[in-house]
């Protein structure tokens, strides 16, 4: 394990504000729409469970990790207890002594605590984090429901409106409703320095980001993974297509939506491909 340390302490939120001047999103999809076509693959049998965790083990991942959904923590332990974790959370902590970072400490994990781990049905990546005051949340393109939906977000809904009998804009940002349903929101990395996107890129997040998805493609079946631009297909290189459906086109970023994802009727889809699979359509409506 990772010492005395809580993850509190290591995402300790500092005293100090910063202002900010405005908002960005880091997108690296704009120019190759190639190789986004939208693919779908039938689940075959489901993988292996994963071994049970000792009382013992359980509390210490617990009071390690205060704040990280009970089910992430018990499918995740291993993680906990590895070298890079111990070194990603000192240099998370270091940060927030120096720096404002976002999301604040207590919404790191927001997308552990919106449905349990076995339950998640899709799966949407994205980057990093949103780094203007009070945006990032803990869930990928969503923000919080004072601030205005940054473009990409705007998009989905342009595409949503097109793709969802009665989809109507809610007014705000905040995709919490969809991540109640199982539609897991996770960004590659899960916090970033004030106004300076991709600032904690490569220190450690990717590859526990990386254990999520590898867990969830192993331990699950027939979800339905959107991978929008090339960072998130990349990212999702080792999904189990045998077993997975799996959704492919550009970032809705306004650089590159106009190339392929408008009108990819990916969220439609995904309800269909779950219906196959036997699963509960996702009410997209619900926001």
């Amino acid at each position: 394990m990772i010492g005395q340390k809580t993850i509190n302490s290591f995402f300790s939120p500092v005293s100090k504000k910063r202002i900010s001047k405005d908002m960005t999103e880091a997108e690296e999809d704009a120019k190759d729409p190639k190789k986004l076509k939208s693919s779908a693959v039938a689940p075959e049998a489901s993988g292996p469970s994963p071994a049970p965790l000792s009382p013992g083990q359980l509390d210490t991942i617990a009071r390690t990790f205060p704040g990280f959904g009970e089910s992430w923590r018990e499918g995740l332990s291993e993680e906990f207890g590895k070298p890079y974790s111990k070194k990603l959370m000192d240099f998370v902590s270091e940060e927030r002594k120096r720096f404002t970072v976002y999301p604040p400490a207590e919404d790191v994990f927001t997308w552990t605590q919106m449905c349990d781990i076995q339950d998640v049905k899709v799966v949407i990546l994205g980057q990093d984090p949103y780094h203007g005051p009070n945006q990032a949340h803990g869930l990928c393109f969503s923000v919080k429901r004072s601030v205005r939906p940054p473009p990409s977000l705007e998009n989905m809904y342009k595409e949503l409106v097109s793709d969802i009998e009665g989809f109507q804009h809610p007014g705000h940002g905040d995709l919490t409703g969809w991540s109640k349903q199982g539609v897991l929101l996770l960004n590659a990395v899960l916090t970033v320095r004030a106004h300076q996107a991709n600032s904690h890129k490569g220190k450690g997040w990717e590859t526990f980001t990386d254990a999520v998805v590898q867990w969830l493609s192993d331990n699950l079946e027939g979800l339905v993974f959107m991978l929008w631009g090339s960072y998130a297909q990349k990212k999702g290189a080792a999904i189990n297509r045998k077993r997975h459906h799996v959704l492919q086109a550009v970032h809705p970023s306004p650089l590159s939506a106009h190339k392929g994802f408008f009108g990819c009727k990916h969220f439609s889809k995904a309800n269909e491909l779950l219906k196959k699979s036997g699963k509960s359509p996702v009410n997209w409506k619900a926001l």
